[in-house]
C-alpha cells in the first residue's frame, strides 16, 4: 500500500475561495455571485479584489441562477455560490430551464454538502445533490477530495465550456494531493494499484478509502484505490480497466446510495462488465444534527465500513 501523508487539514471550501481569487486575477471574464454567504463560501477575497465583478444577490437563490444565466449571454463566466442544499434543491427548476436546457456556461459552486455540515442538521445536509445534477443533460458534476484538488478544479472549470456543478464542504480534511496538480475533468486519479479489490471513492471519502486501504494491507488484502473526482462524465475506461483486474468493487461517497457515484458505476458495469459491487453511502435516510465525525460513523461512512464492504464483496467474486 502506497503511503500517503499530509502536513495539515484544510477545508475544501477554502480551496474554492483560493481558486476563485486566482481566477479573478487571470481571467477578466470571471464574475461571482453569492446568496448572502460570502464568508461561508470563502468568496471574500474575490469580492474585495474585484468589487465590480462581484454580485451579492441576498437570500434569493433562484434569482442568482437567473442572473448568472443572463451574464453568460454577454460572454461572462459566472460562478454562483451558496450551500449545496440551496444550490440544487431550492433552485432546481431554474437550473434545469435557464442553465442546463439552454446550455449556459454557468459554474454552480456548492459548499456545505453532505453529512459533514454537521450540527446544522438534516434540513441543510443535502445528500441527493449529485444525483439531481448528474441527471441534467449536459451538466458536468465534480466532487474533489481536498483543498488542493478543489482549488485546481475551480480554476479548471473556468476553461470548460458548459454548465458545471462543483461540490465541496465545510470541515477540515487531510490536504494530501499535490499543490501543483493539473486537474483534468473526467479523468480518474489512481492512488494505489492493487489486485484483490477496487475502491472507487469521491470527495471526503477518498481519504477514508486510503485509511481503509492501509487497514486492508495489514491483513494481506491488496486494494486498488481510485479517486473519482468527476462524477459526470465518468471515466468509464478507468472503471472498466480496474474492474477487469480486481473483479470486485466498492464505491464510497458522502451521498445517498441512490443516484450517486455507486449508482453510476453500477450502471456502467451492468452494461459492459457485470462485476460484484458493494456501496458505502447513506442508505435511503436523511441526516441529523451532530458533529461531522459522529455522523460519518453513525451513517457508515468511515474506513471501518469500507473495510467491511471490501471483505463482503471479495466473497462474491
Amino acid at each position: 500500500m502506497k503511503k500517503y501523508t499530509y502536513t495539515e487539514k484544510k477545508d475544501t471550501r477554502s480551496g474554492f475561495g483560493a481558486g476563485l481569487s486566482e481566477l479573478g486575477k487571470s481571467n477578466p471574464d470571471v464574475v461571482a455571485l453569492c446568496a448572502d454567504l460570502t464568508g461561508s463560501l470563502k468568496m471574500d477575497a474575490f469580492a474585495k479584489e474585484h468589487p465590480e465583478r462581484f454580485f451579492q444577490v441576498g437570500i434569493a437563490e433562484a434569482n442568482m441562477i437567473g442572473i448568472a444565466a443572463g451574464l453568460t449571454i454577454g460572454g461572462k463566466i459566472p460562478f454562483t455560490g451558496t450551500f449545496a442544499n440551496f444550490s440544487t434543491g431550492r433552485v432546481y427548476d431554474q437550473i434545469r430551464q435557464s442553465v442546463a436546457y439552454s446550455g449556459k456556461n454557468v459554474k454552480i459552486c456548492a459548499s456545505h454538502a453532505g453529512l459533514t455540515l454537521g450540527e446544522d442538521g438534516a434540513t441543510h445536509q443535502i445528500l441527493e445533490d449529485l444525483g439531481l445534477m448528474k441527471m441534467l443533460p449536459g451538466m458536468t458534476v465534480i466532487n474533489p477530495c481536498d483543498y488542493n484538488q478543489t482549488k485546481a478544479a475551480t480554476i479548471a472549470i473556468a476553461s470548460h465550456e458548459g454548465p458545471v456543478y462543483l461540490r465541496f464542504g465545510r470541515p477540515t480534511v487531510p490536504n494530501f494531493t499535490p499543490a501543483d496538480q493539473k486537474f483534468e475533468i473526467g479523468k480518474a486519479v489512481m492512488l494505489n494499484e492493487g489486485t484483490d479489490v477496487t475502491i472507487f471513492a469521491t470527495g471526503h471519502l477518498v481519504w477514508k478509502a486510503i485509511e481503509a486501504g492501509e487497514l486492508l494491507a495489514a491483513e494481506g488484502i491488496s486494494a486498488e484505490i481510485i479517486n473519482i473526482h468527476t462524477i459526470k462524465p465518468l471515466d468509464n475506461a478507468a472503471v472498466l480497466a480496474s474492474a477487469k483486474k480486481t473483479r470486485c468493487i466498492v464505491t464510497a461517497e458522502e451521498h445517498q446510495m441512490n443516484g450517486g457515484l455507486g449508482d453510476s458505476i453500477a450502471q456502467l458495469l451492468a452494461r459492459e462488465l457485470p462485476t460484484p459491487l458493494e456501496m458505502v453511502a447513506v442508505n435511503d435516510s436523511f441526516g441529523e444534527s451532530g458533529t461531522p465525525d459522529q455522523l460519518m460513523v453513525k451513517y457508515g461512512l468511515d474506513a471501518k465500513n469500507i473495510v467491511a464492504a471490501v471483505k463482503k464483496v471479495i466473497t462474491r467474486k
